[in-house]
């Protein structure tokens, strides 16, 4: 199968490659400039792009058998209006692209990145992907981004929305901040930590994206997540323990949202996702509890 990858070279999209050319696929990837880490293989090519904006880039789509649109700023930084126009815009932006470079009446499957903030500040309800949708900025923008995607249906494109939940991995991502601060001494809960703190392994991820890609009878919103969701007190005592660190160091709410700004919302939100459809179609988790997880990326 022929995979085209937006956002190839970041922490999910590296992954992501690696293990589509595992699995015998031919890969192109999309980024603004290659990892440091380029995988060196003979069904893998790299485009270097802003898919911001039109160009050669999008001729690559029209070879493709399936689509993973993951391109999109960091939202882990203090928001400014900048910031926030420049998050909104590179998801938005390259997916009206994407979107735009797909063949007509080709049987194309686009697996377009989105994020549990779509559900907003919700306590401890149980989020299926049949939940309404927030009203924060990340809950807009998560419903302006699939909106974007969703237009890939009138050209004949199955479309996935793939609801990310914080992916936990080695060297990257929520991990890679977090770790520094328990090794120190200085690692706890933020917060109360009792909101509810939607996660993914990384290799679960990976395995999942290509399990939609590989199961035409899936599309609309999917919920990429564990089916364990923990609060974030249970976080800090789980990567405390792997750790051999306590997790006693709680960040307060009021020096979040001072250190943070607006932000702060994100890390003191609380959205109880889980995965319905993943576990309908029987999807298996390699690391379904935090503990596995964890232990995984802490020691693996």
């Amino acid at each position: 199968m022929n995979i085209v990858i937006s956002g190839a070279s970041g922490f999910v999209g590296s992954r992501l490659t690696r293990d589509l050319l595992e699995s015998g696929h031919t890969v192109t990837g999309l980024a603004r400039s290659e990892p440091k880490t380029a995988t060196a293989h003979p069904n893998h090519r790299f485009i270097a792009a802003d898919t911001t904006r039109p160009g050669e880039w999008m001729k690559a789509l029209a070879e493709a058998d399936a689509v993973v649109n993951l391109a999109g700023r960091s939202i882990f930084q203090r928001w400014t209006d900048t910031t926030k126009q420049a998050i909104r815009e590179s998801r938005i932006r390259t997916t009206r692209h994407v979107v735009q470079g797909l063949p007509s009446g080709k049987p194309v499957v686009l697996v377009s990145a989105s994020g549990v903030g779509y559900y907003g500040n919700r306590g401890d309800d149980v989020l299926t992907e049949d939940a309404p949708a927030g009203d924060d900025f990340l809950a807009r923008l998560s419903q302006d981004w699939e909106k974007e995607a969703l237009a890939a249906s009138a050209k004949g494109a199955r479309v996935v929305l793939a609801r990310l939940g914080v992916v936990l991995g080695r060297g990257g991502g929520a991990m890679a901040q977090m770790i520094p601060a328990f090794k120190f001494f200085v690692g706890g809960p933020i917060g109360s930590g009792r909101q509810w703190f939607p996660w993914i392994h990384l290799q679960d991820l990976s395995a999942a994206v290509l399990f939609l890609i590989e199961h035409p009878e899936i599309s609309g919103p999917v919920n990429l997540c564990a089916p364990d969701p923990v609060t974030n007190r249970d976080l800090a005592g789980a990567l405390g323990h792997a750790l051999n660190r306590p997790a006693c160091m709680p960040a307060p709410a009021f020096m979040v949202r001072m250190a943070l700004g607006e932000f702060a919302a994100v890390l003191l939100g609380s959205q109880r996702a889980v995965p319905q459809k993943l576990l309908q179609h029987h999807f298996g988790f390699r690391h379904p509890d935090i503990q596995s997880a964890v232990q995984a990326v802490v020691h693996d």
